[in-house]
């Protein structure tokens, strides 16, 4: 066995112990809790709203990109700014919809849309923000199911969190898949955060190729 392969075997071996999702399988089913606006003169008019997998994956082509966490420097200054940024093009690439997953609740996930500038959507029952909607998975259930669950207690006091990811899903289905990191999945308590294939460059690249053929 020479270096390289005993390093991607060490890697592996610190990977979520949750099966990895692959392309051209389905995206868990579970249930988000958000919070819709309502009618009301409160100065925090939401109520909570169950939305499942199927309300945000199905019958439509999605981007979705995950991340660490809300207000973290490379999510905030990069990787959430890009997408925001090539919104309209996605769509025009035949993109319905584009989300930005993170393990934090949707208190955090509305302030920190607030705080980075995003347009939020002020109607009645709406669910967030005009362009790249925020997805809170607070109990990490959809990013278990996804195989991308990793624990940054040791290293950076996070405890559960999404490994940085990004994909297109097509009615439920996984697409296309891009994964960080040499391992092919999550690594417990990394020390890097390597930002390198789900930046939304990357993406607006394979979905301009995807739409050629």
């Amino acid at each position: 066995m020479n270096l390289t392969t005993l390093t991607l075997c060490i890697m592996a071996s610190a990977t979520s112990a949750f099966s990895v999702i692959k392309e051209g399988q389905k995206v868990p089913d579970v249930t988000f809790q958000t919070r819709t606006r309502i009618e009301s003169d409160d100065e925090n008019p939401f109520d909570w709203k169950a939305r499942t997998t199927a309300d945000y994956f199905g019958d439509k082509r999605v981007v979705l990109f995950s991340l660490p966490g809300a207000f973290t420097p490379t999510c905030s200054s990069t990787h959430l700014p890009g997408y925001e940024n090539n919104y309209e093009k996605m769509k025009a690439l035949g993109v319905d919809e584009v989300y930005c997953l993170s393990v934090n609740d949707a208190f955090v996930m509305r302030q920190w849309g607030l705080a980075q500038g995003l347009d939020e959507d002020k109607t009645v029952g709406g669910l967030g923000f005009k362009q790249t909607k925020l997805v809170a998975d607070g109990a990490a259930e959809f990013t278990r199911g996804m195989g991308m669950s990793t624990q940054w207690d040791k290293e950076r006091g996070f405890g559960e969190r999404s490994w940085r990811y990004s994909a297109v899903i097509d009615n439920g289905v996984v697409e296309k898949l891009f994964i960080e990191g040499d391992a092919g999945g999550p690594i417990q308590n990394s020390g890097p955060d390597p930002f390198e294939v789900s930046d939304a460059d990357t993406m607006m690249k394979y979905l301009e190729s995807a739409k050629k053929e």
